[in-house]
């Protein structure tokens, strides 16, 4: 069997070729913000329109189409569904305990102003999971912890998604910056560097932009100084270790310099109005603004969760602290779950690799998408041991027997969790089969090229290819492997830094993160948002392109305008672009 060419204008014609390349995930976005469609439906709809534009209209043999399908599928639930359903797991254990009802309580103590909780654990907290985990961690930890401390559904599972932006680039330990340098031959900390010229920016601006969003412009320019010290710190820290360190351990870093400076400056300063509403100032039906109306633990919660209360008793010194060990044992385990060394020790042993018969090496990327034809791979590789999502299950056994959970209660936890999820495990693992099956047909590099021939507008369209890039596979490490060669090359033809435009492909894509459909699945499933996707949806979309936009000004600015042209790196040697 020869190998398949990709076909990037199979109609003769940019435009066509362009229109139905997008056919899926316009129906996929416009199913899901109808509300009329269920997210899982939507998702096995969307994958059979993908199906029939790969094959009838982009030419990809029907084998083909069904293989990169069925691994899109089983890469859909590992890792990111493993992700999510132990955290669920870990989140109800905690709820089923009262642990959490305490939890709630000790952020309480710190603030108990909701704009202040916000920026604590939507953002500071979120950017360590994000750095550490990444893959969904941050979204489906903070959303759960924020529909706990009494958020509405809508604002937990909307603001948990835009304060997951600034820090996306830096996920996961890097991984979006080593897939980025894989495929343009940069040095991965010259990448990193010039993302840390970037993004500090907007790690500055987003804290503003979510409390905006939370309480309206007067309820956020009263809490201004937490604002200011939790958005510059992270920025400052961002830029320093991304700059002078390494593009490794950027998140982790500044999302503890933020928490830090943040409830230290709490001690010295108090809101002269406690903000006590959960919900979202004149955009959320499902809690009337201005009520300093508590939610009872558990509302909202997937599935028939234990409500357990404390009542109005003060939880003692040490029932506080128990009540964070789980979540300390969660952070502990995924930092060391995303370290190399932890990789290089476990992955040599605990190893599947899988090489997917009649797909892997059977298709041809093409110029001008790559410099020359090179073939995609098709490796499933099964690391099950250095999963996030496994240290998370580890961390949640852990924490469950701390709280003495009997084993045989553990297991029936679990299996109920499974049920509960059911319907979010569907929609990720056919979202993810969308991705992988548009990826290999070609059809996400027609999108690009359209955007590749914008001329002298290149930077701001370069940036908004990395946002689609996001807002398509869910992952800027994805987005970065998908287009980053193709940024490269573009932007070298068209005499640009092919380094500013390929950090600005991760840079624009992390404000994709809050749109794409399976992080909006992540958001619902962990606050029990079931059947309201397209609520979050329509919440975060302008958002998100406001944002992207933005993105692509500053990148303009880089490109032409001093002296923000002083800012871009320019290595004296690279390699040449692989992809």
């Amino acid at each position: 069997m020869q190998p398949w060419n990709q076909v990037y204008d199979p109609f003769g014609n940019a435009w066509l070729s362009t229109i139905a390349a997008s056919l899926p995930v316009i129906a996929l976005l416009a199913m899901i913000a109808s509300g009329k469609i269920k997210a899982h439906i939507a998702a096995v709809i969307a994958l059979v329109i993908a199906l029939v534009v790969a094959i009838v209209g982009f030419g990809m043999p029907t084998g083909l189409a069904g293989r990169a399908a069925i691994l899109g599928m089983v890469t859909g639930f590992f890792p990111i569904g493993w992700i999510i359903l132990n955290v669920i797991f870990l989140y109800r254990l905690t709820v089923e305990k009262g642990w959490f009802a305490i939890l709630q309580q000790s952020v309480a103590g710190i603030t108990s102003d909701r704009r202040i909780q916000l920026l604590l654990v939507a953002f500071a907290f979120g950017a360590f999971f994000e750095g550490a985990g990444g893959f969904g961690t941050p979204v489906a930890v903070t959303g759960a912890i924020l529909i706990g401390l009494g958020f509405s559904p809508l604002a937990a599972s909307g603001l948990s998604l835009i304060a997951n932006t600034a820090p996306v680039a830096f996920g996961a330990l890097g991984a979006p910056i080593q897939g980025l340098a894989s495929v343009t031959g940069y040095d991965p900390n010259i990448l990193g560097a010039m993302i840390g010229r970037q993004l500090p920016f907007f790690s500055l601006i987003v804290p503003f932009w979510l409390i905006w969003v939370f309480a309206g412009f007067r309820g956020m320019i009263k809490v201004w100084p937490p604002i200011l010290v939790t958005g510059a710190s992270f920025a400052i820290a961002q830029f320093a270790i991304s700059n002078y360190v390494n593009p490794w351990i950027v998140d982790i870093g500044a999302s503890l310099f933020s928490m830090g400076a943040l409830v230290l400056f709490l001690k010295f300063w108090k809101p002269a109005e406690v903000w006590t509403s959960p919900a979202l100032r004149g955009n959320d039906p499902s809690i009337g603004y201005g009520e300093a109306r508590p939610v009872a633990l558990g509302a909202g919660v997937p599935g028939d969760m234990p409500k357990v209360h404390t009542g109005d008793r003060t939880a003692s010194q040490g029932q506080l602290f128990m009540a964070w060990v789980p979540w300390i044992i969660l952070s502990i385990v995924v930092a060391i779950w995303g370290t190399g060394w932890f990789k290089a020790i476990v992955n040599p042993i605990f190893t599947w690799k899988y090489e997917v018969p009649g797909l892997h090496n059977m298709i041809m990327k093409v110029p001008p998408v790559v410099a020359k034809p090179i073939p995609e791979g098709a490796v499933f590789l099964f690391t099950y041991m250095s999963y996030t999502g496994t240290g998370v299950l580890i961390a949640a056994i852990i924490s469950g027997l701390i709280m003495r959970f009997s084993p045989w209660r553990l297991i029936t936890a679990y299996i109920e969790t499974i049920w509960v999820l059911r319907y979010s495990l569907i929609t990720i693992s056919a979202m993810l089969a969308l991705g992988v099956l548009t990826r290999y047909a070609g059809v996400d590099a027609t999108l690009g090229l359209a955007f590749a021939g914008t001329g002298i507008l290149y930077p701001f369209f370069g940036t908004l290819l990395g946002w689609l890039g996001v807002a398509l596979t869910g992952s800027d490490t994805a987005s970065n492997v998908l287009f980053g060669g193709l940024q490269r090359i573009t932007s070298e033809q068209l005499g640009l830094s092919g380094v500013l435009m390929a950090a600005a492909n991760s840079s624009g894509g992390v404000m994709g993160k809050m749109i794409d459909a399976q992080s909006i699945v992540v958001a619902s499933t962990a606050t029990g948002y079931f059947g309201q996707e397209g609520k979050i949806l329509r919440f975060v979309f302008w958002h998100s392109i406001a944002l992207a936009c933005l993105v692509g000004l500053l990148v303009m600015l880089q490109a032409y305008v001093p002296p923000f042209t002083e800012m871009v790196i320019h290595p004296a040697v690279t390699a040449p672009a692989a992809h």
